[in-house]
């Protein structure tokens, strides 16, 4: 596998060039990492109208996940953008998990997208949505209008929805398939075969490549399956749209050394992956109860095991391993082949180390669906105030209040603030809202 952003880029460097142009450090800094950071120069490429290394390394990584493959240096937040932007036309509904991330809507805001809403089940964190293929079928009969579907898939507790079967619902119904797939970049390179949204019938999906492949921070892919036939420049036109103009070359080049990484991910997650299976079977015959069916994500259900997921992660935090994401309820964790077994093990002996005890029976307020009272972007837009949690009731909702991870909103832009909504809101540690300010 060839990698040539990373080539040009090292053989740029290594030619000492006078950097007459852009970012400022020309090159030398405290970080190490300046030599490597150019923008757009002469002789490089274009992000989002590539002809060079660029257009090179994208088409390796189309070869590699089987689809039209196009880089994101600002994370699978702005490949949600653009493939909401390519899919349902300004003004038009979509059909949406609950769990959608906060840049689901911030896409919503700026293309005006009215959003019916696949609520979760009572007792369902908020941060999960099960969908499945009967609720979508149901669903896209009745709301006729509907011009696509957008799923999180797996969520960020580890759940997987049974992607196939909701597509050949979707296709049927004429509505393309989009799903948020941020955590599951490595579902194409398992063992046993791919599990990765765009081989399982999915139209589009964002992969994270940071989350779970060796890539930096903002490193992403749209992938668009073929069957659609979408002209490339309309693809990067919608990238544009929502992307800067100066994208990170680091991230760019980290992408390109990804590829050849990737050659060889599927016989590094064979070894891994039974690897992390043994550390499941060992929190469980401690008596940890884990969630979720993603191959590469532990989730512990803190309060049977007597704790908080945000005490179980202050005693981790204590022995120098640092989780995910951790809540009243849950712990989860991320590892991957990079950690190796020294990690896994200093993780188990971290929690073999807490003693069990009495299970906690406080539950989280259950989820129920908030009053709609103006559109997202109306609210998003709208003047606002910030109110604290305890006098917001009656109140609209301008801006999701939610911390990353996981960056899932417990309310939408332009609800109603409930009181079941404020419940949930303390529960989680919001202390407070942005609601619209009616009078200015």
């Amino acid at each position: 596998m060839q990698t040539p952003i990373v080539d040009f880029v090292k053989n740029y460097a290594a030619s000492r060039p006078a950097r007459l142009h852009m970012p400022g450090h020309k090159g030398a800094g405290a970080l190490g990492c300046e030599a490597l950071d150019i923008p757009e120069i002469d002789g490089a490429d274009e992000l989002y109208a590539p002809t060079g290394v660029i257009a090179e390394s994208e088409a390796n990584a189309s070869r590699l996940f089987g689809a039209q493959t196009y880089y994101s240096a600002e994370g699978s937040s702005l490949a949600i953008r653009a493939m909401l932007a390519l899919a349902v036309p300004a003004g038009g509904a979509v059909l949406a998990g609950r769990n959608a991330h906060r840049a689901f809507l911030s896409a919503a805001a700026l293309l005006d997208l009215d959003v019916a809403w696949l609520h979760p089940r009572a007792g369902d964190a908020y941060h999960s949505c099960a969908v499945t293929a009967a609720e979508v079928d149901a669903a896209l009969s009745r709301l006729e209008t509907c011009r696509a579907v957008y799923l999180t898939s797996p969520d960020y507790l580890g759940h997987m929805a049974d992607i196939a079967a909701i597509a050949a619902v979707c296709h049927r119904h004429g509505a393309p398939l989009l799903v948020d797939n941020a955590h599951g970049a490595y579902l194409k390179f398992l063992p046993g075969g791919s599990r990765h949204p765009v081989d399982l019938g999915a139209d589009m999906c964002c992969d994270s490549a940071h989350k779970t492949l060796p890539a930096l921070t903002g490193a992403a892919y749209l992938h668009i399956h073929p069957r659609l036939g979408i002209d490339a420049r309309l693809v990067r036109e919608a990238l544009a749209l929502f992307g800067s103009s100066s994208p990170s070359w680091l991230i760019l080049q980290s992408l390109d050394a990804c590829n050849r990484d990737l050659e060889g991910f599927t016989e590094a997650l064979a070894t891994f992956l039974p690897e992390l299976d043994a550390l499941r079977a060992a929190l469980t015959a401690h008596g940890y109860a884990l969630i979720g069916d993603e191959p590469m994500k532990l989730t512990l259900s803190a309060k049977p095991f007597g704790y908080t997921g945000d005490a179980l992660a202050a005693r981790l935090l204590e022995a120098n391993v640092f989780p995910e994401l951790h809540d009243p309820d849950f712990l989860t964790l991320m590892p991957t082949p990079n950690n190796g077994d020294g990690d896994l093990r200093r993780l188990l002996d971290a929690l073999t180390a807490i003693p069990r005890r009495a299970p906690l029976a406080c539950a989280a307020p259950l989820y129920r669906a908030p009053e709609r009272s103006m559109s997202i972007r109306e609210a998003a837009l709208a003047p606002r105030e910030t109110l604290s949690v305890d006098r917001c009731e009656g109140c609209v909702l301008a801006a999701p209040a939610v911390s990353c991870p996981p960056c899932v909103p417990i309310a939408v832009c332009g609800e109603r603030i409930d009181a079941n909504v404020i419940d949930r809101l303390r529960y989680y540690g919001i202390e407070a809202c942005d609601v619209v300010n009616a009078d200015l």
